[in-house]
């Protein structure tokens, strides 16, 4: 939001200095981002030209003797047509930067002629295009002084940074009003507009909505006999300063009114208006050519208003080519409306149109400023067009309902720290509009029509802290704790902490990918889902949100490897989404190793080269996880086959019980690596964090005592026969029941297969390590403790004992 120093002095009466009202906006929350104060047109003055010669070398050139007021004249070269003795204009001196040409000046020399400066136009010092000729001013235009002081060009602009919860702020006046109320002022409450009337607008407006909301009221009036021609140079300057183009009178001031009271104004010529106007949804498929030149495609979401010839005007953002005014216009049609905000910014991001009527829509305007914004435009197109006003009609409207808001001043303290008295958080609120009932502790407070964004008493408490200063809380540490303090963090976000440092331990490197990928790997990875489809992507190929974390770490990689990265370990402990429910978002740690990234390090050696990355690899980093996570591992269960992106006979699924899946892991398969354009060995995981069932609560968090036996541990090997589908994990936890008071542990240390051991047989050896606890153990007890084992497992496999 932009605006002059002198255009806010429009509405607050004030002595303050620019710095001071910078320095308040930002105290208020109207942060500052840019002041401009016109240090730029500073060494431009004004002087007269003593006599003007024709160049000897050219016939367009003529040779200026100009006096800037300090009694030596400057030679100029001057090409301008109108350049004569006598005129005065805006001199520029060697070292000036002059704006609209971006040209710094120097002396130099044009046709064998040295030149000390320029003779300025006003499109070379930024006023208009008007490249003609220089400028020339009256003659009794004050020769040696500042030209910017002269013409208006030294008024600073100051841009602010508004936060979408301020649409009152979105007009100068609402600035001001702020302004008054922080003590900066007095706010300036303009003249109601007055102005004869004829005759009645016959131009009928209808309202055709399913949902009255999307247009809540719609004020119009006819202007005849109005002469479009150039606004007012002050009008004209002021918009130039905040960027905007002046165009034609009728135009200048929609876009005056837009800034000056944030109420975006649209004029038709009503001769092109073809019957009666309608409010109304857009036909699929219907097309209007904008007044930005470009076409547009509309559908039923987007509300128009239209004529008999179809679509006059997108509603509340942009008005047609079709129905706009131009030099030729005599009669107009001046609307004023209202529309909800939503649909104005589903509409506009839609379409890829941005303007300053939905800025201000798309926040929210003055619903109660609708019709004086009508009379206030009449008013400004009667003072500079001319013209008869008709009388103004309505339709749709049903007034504002002004909200009421039970403030105790109490919560001043509670929210803020800050000790305000409550005549003074009265005046505060009095003076931005608030009308506060007069009570105790407690007050009802009225808020006004143009702040949509105060809803609750939080809300005023924060008009009362913002404009009291935010600079008057006093720093305080906070209380020491006496007791030593409670868990803060979640079960989860200790876990998600606690599996990042443990795979950051593992040599692995974390990633941060997108949380959208294209479709077509959404559906490899088991995604695709419609609900889950983006409806404004930010890309084309980033159209669904994330059923997995593996196709942005594997793409990673990828890129990795495509820059001489080949060795990578990647891993990221975020969120992917079944569905578009809360409870459709998981918690998963996913990483994947490429090339040779192994856990020892990776890359070539003397000794030979390092091998490359394998589905152990994986399964080592997802139970490193489940580890970290505090689950305990004897419980786990892992069996072979995974989701259909891992190669099926190299991965394997990781359960607690038959039902709790926590995670799978693998080698890819070669057709998932195709389809994301990836090669080289790649191996990965993912663990479902939040799927960890909750460790029962102990009733201390005291660990228990460290019981070591004095005994020394003894090992025994036993091999087993069974059939190649029987997963060796079935046999060692076999093993492991036998006696879990002895059993310290199970090691599969050789697996082996051949024809002596029969058709579809191998041979699983196990190594048992027996801890005695309480005595030494005697033959007798190793050979029952054997037998124990050796049972077990035929019992759970169907094996026997290798001979």
């Amino acid at each position: 939001m932009k605006f002059t120093l002198s255009w806010l002095k429009d509405h607050l009466e004030t002595d303050a200095t620019l710095a001071e009202i910078c320095d308040r906006l930002t105290a208020i929350g109207l942060e500052v981002e840019d002041v401009d104060d016109k240090a730029a047109y500073r060494p431009f003055t004004i002087a007269r030209v003593i006599s003007a010669e024709k160049h000897p070398e050219a016939d367009r050139l003529k040779v200026l003797m100009v006096d800037a007021g300090d009694g030596k004249p400057v030679q100029i070269v001057c090409g301008a047509p109108n350049a004569r003795a006598g005129l005065v204009g805006a001199l520029a001196r060697p070292g000036t930067y002059v704006p609209g040409i971006g040209v710094t000046l120097a002396v130099g020399k044009i046709r064998g002629v040295e030149s000390h400066g320029m003779m300025c136009s006003e499109k070379e010092l930024d006023m208009s295009d008007d490249h003609d000729g220089i400028i020339d001013l009256p003659e009794d235009a004050p020769v040696g002084t500042s030209f910017a002081a002269y013409a208006g060009l030294d008024d600073p602009v100051i841009e602010i940074n508004l936060t979408p919860n301020r649409p009152d702020c979105t007009s100068i006046h609402g600035i001001a009003r702020d302004l008054a109320a922080a003590g900066l002022g007095k706010l300036k409450t303009p003249k109601a507009p007055s102005f004869p009337v004829e005759g009645e607008t016959p131009q009928t407006v209808r309202l055709e909505l399913d949902d009255a909301s999307l247009c809540p009221g719609f004020a119009w009036r006819l202007v005849r006999g109005v002469k479009n021609g150039p606004s007012p140079k002050w009008m004209q300057k002021r918009l130039l300063a905040i960027g905007l183009r002046p165009i034609s009178a009728l135009v200048d001031v929609t876009n005056y009114m837009t800034m000056d009271q944030g109420r975006p104004m649209h004029v038709f010529d009503a001769d092109k208006v073809k019957g009666d106007l309608v409010v109304r949804r857009a036909r699929e498929g219907e097309e209007i050519l904008a007044l930005d030149t470009r076409t547009y495609t509309l559908n039923p979401s987007n509300v128009v208003i239209a004529d008999d010839n179809g679509p006059e005007s997108i509603g509340g953002i942009m008005g047609g080519e079709h129905s706009g005014c131009d030099e030729n216009t005599v009669n107009v049609l001046i609307e004023s409306a209202l529309w909800d905000p939503i649909n104005i910014a589903k509409t506009g991001r839609a379409h890829g149109i941005i303007t300053d009527a939905r800025y201000r829509f798309e926040r929210g305007v003055d619903p109660e400023y609708m019709i004086p914004g009508l009379e206030r435009t009449t008013e400004l197109v009667l003072e500079m067009c001319g013209g008869t006003a008709a009388a103004s009609r309505v339709v749709g409207y049903k007034g504002h309902e002004r909200k009421s808001v039970e403030f105790p001043f109490s919560e001043v303290k509670r929210l803020t720290g800050l000790t305000v008295s409550n005549e003074e958080s009265v005046d505060i609120l009095t003076a931005l509009g608030f009308e506060v009932a007069s009570g105790g502790d407690r007050v009802m407070v009225a808020v006004p029509s143009w702040r949509p964004d105060i809803d609750g008493k939080a809300d005023l408490v924060e008009e009362v802290m913002r404009i009291h200063g935010v600079d008057n809380i006093k720093p305080v540490p906070l209380p020491s704790m006496g007791a030593v303090n409670k868990k803060i963090l979640t079960t989860l976000q200790i876990r998600t902490r606690s599996a990042k440092r443990a795979l950051a331990a593992r040599g692995m490197m974390e990633a941060v990918t997108w949380s959208f990928i294209p479709g077509d790997q959404a559906r490899l990875f088991g995604g695709g889902k419609s609900e889950l489809r983006l409806a404004n992507p930010i890309a084309a190929d980033m159209s669904d949100m994330r059923p997995s974390l593996l196709p942005g770490l594997i793409a990673a990689a990828g890129r990795n490897a495509a820059r001489g990265f080949g060795d990578v370990a990647l891993f990221e402990v975020s969120g992917t989404y079944e569905n578009d429910t809360p409870e459709g978002q998981r918690r998963v740690a996913g990483g994947v190793r490429r090339g040779t990234a192994g856990l020892s390090g990776s890359g070539r050696h003397w000794d030979g080269a390092a091998k490359p990355v394998g589905v152990f690899d994986a399964k080592a980093d997802a139970l490193a996880v489940l580890e970290a996570c505090g689950l305990p591992m004897s419980n786990l269960q892992v069996e072979q086959g995974g989701p259909d992106w891992y190669h099926p006979g190299r991965s394997g699924v990781i359960k607690l019980g038959p039902k709790v899946v926590l995670g799978h892991f693998g080698e890819f398969h070669p057709d998932t690596l195709e389809a994301l354009d990836v090669t080289g060995p790649l191996a990965g995981f993912e663990v479902f964090v939040d799927a960890i069932p909750e460790a029962k609560r102990k009733p201390t968090r005291t660990k228990p005592v460290l019981t070591l036996s004095a005994f020394q541990a003894l090992r025994r090997d036993f091999a087993f026969v069974v059939d190649k589908q029987v997963p060796a994990g079935t046999l060692m936890r076999a093993a492991q029941s036998a006696d879990k008071a002895l059993i310290a542990g199970v090691n599969v240390f050789d697996l082996f297969e051949g024809p002596s051991l029969g058709e579809d047989k191998k041979s699983v050896a196990i190594e048992i390590t027996i801890q005695p606890r309480d005595r030494t153990l005697t033959d007798e007890d190793l050979d029952k403790l054997s037998k124990a084992v050796i049972a077990n497992v035929v019992k759970s496999t169907g094996g026997v004992l290798r001979g």
